[in-house]
């Protein structure tokens, strides 16, 4: 069975991490997530996050690099995640998504992530406080 890819962003701005949160499914809303979605059919997982970042938040972004692991969702599904710099557009929760926030590395912990989420949040947040990736927006 081959498993279909969700990627998800984990876009900076300004030393900050974006965290989405889900207004559906009904099992899943009022969490958080790094935003994004399911490859589609001929896609590389690179253009699947940028068009997903475009239509759930409206926004222009560029893949920088795949953090390491990938996590198992419902069966069928497995979760991988780029880190991603945000090239023009202000995020906009349009769809699946009732409200964004920006969360500075001490400030990553004060929202209740999706499990499948913590592993990758846990890395971004590393990497912003090594690196201080995600620029100016």
């Amino acid at each position: 069975m081959t498993e279909t890819l969700v990627v998800g962003g984990a876009l900076c701005r300004d030393g900050r991490l974006l965290a989405a949160r889900r207004s559906a499914p009904p099992e899943l809303a009022g969490r958080w997530e790094l935003p994004g979605g399911k490859r589609e059919p001929g896609e590389t997982p690179e253009q699947a996050l940028v068009r997903e970042l475009r239509e759930e938040l409206g926004v222009e972004v560029e893949p920088l690099e795949r953090i390491p692991g990938q996590w198992p969702l419902k069966p069928g599904y497995v979760f991988q995640v780029w880190t991603a710099r945000l090239l023009s557009g202000e995020p906009r929760p349009l769809e699946d998504h009732d409200e964004l926030r920006w969360l500075g590395p001490d400030e990553s912990d004060t929202v209740d992530w999706l499990d499948q989420d913590r592993p990758a949040v846990a890395e971004a947040v590393r990497r912003l406080r090594a690196e201080g990736f995600g620029g100016e927006g």
